[in-house]
């Protein structure tokens, strides 16, 4: 099984690119995406079903902005869209396929770098989605959490992480958080698990040459229960080519959909 997730910044923007052209070499399983930043009028055929992938997506309320999609060869047996709360769900940051025991969810938490507002809602999607992973880590069900989290979770996880302590992102409270999710709650930083080398990151900023110079940030993941964990067996952030300001995050499991 193979699973990519990748924040495109505007699916039209990836899509001139050549995003779907790159997606329909990859023998990949599912495809998550985060920040499609569309809507359900605006997608044209290839973007609902590029080649041999089928498509659900979650659309946000506000046109132009945030929103999620999955791209998958098998149909799941059940598409969810939305977690269930709804100042998260206007904003379209969840969407969750299921595969009989094994679920794949495409998942897009919000920054809170524009100001303290943003920042306060961060930490209320925090508070809400750990109540959420509890429950998942204790159904019984296997769990692939893809997406964009916003968040750096250790030092080796951006380049500038002195001067960054005190931003959205690489705050003290958010790392904890992360902290967490692998420690207390039991999740797996799959990427982690095989790759513990440094300068590797799945976003850059488009200011300061940060994309030739390697200044970025690991804030892409995919996140899971520690059976499905186990069986990941390969995992690639892909650079040769870019569809937007994060890489595409690839990893491989020994497991069957």
């Amino acid at each position: 099984m193979r699973i990519i997730t990748v924040n495109l910044n505007g699916i039209r923007s990836a899509y001139s690119k050549g995003f779907f052209e790159w997606l329909n070499i990859q023998e990949a399983d599912v495809i998550c995406l985060q920040e499609i930043r569309i809507m359900q009028d605006q997608l044209t055929e290839i973007m609902q079903n590029p080649g041999k992938f089928n498509s659900a997506f979650e659309f946000a309320e506000k046109r132009g902005y945030s929103g999620v999609g999955m791209y998958f060869q098998k149909n799941p047996d059940r598409i969810q869209k939305g977690i269930g709360w709804a100042d998260l769900d206007r904003e379209g940051r969840f969407i969750q396929a299921d595969f009989g025991n094994l679920s794949v969810i495409s998942l897009y938490l919000p920054s809170g770098t524009s100001g303290v507002e943003r920042q306060n809602f961060k930490y209320k999607v925090m508070d809400y989605f750990e109540k959420w992973l509890h429950t998942a880590q204790n159904s019984g069900k296997e769990f692939v959490i893809c997406g964009d989290w916003n968040i750096a979770h250790n030092e080796i996880d951006l380049k500038n992480w002195k001067s960054n302590q005190k931003n959205s992102g690489f705050l003290p409270s958010e790392r904890e958080w992360m902290t967490k999710i692998f420690g207390e709650i039991g999740f797996v930083d799959v990427f982690r698990r095989l790759n513990k080398n440094v300068e590797q990151y799945t976003w850059w900023s488009n200011r300061g040459k940060s994309w030739e110079k390697n200044v970025g940030w690991r804030i892409d993941y995919q996140i899971a229960t520690p059976e499905v964990a186990s069986k990941a067996k390969g995992v690639y952030i892909f650079k040769e080519q870019r569809f937007s300001d994060h890489a595409p995050l690839i990893i491989d499991y020994d497991y069957k959909l």
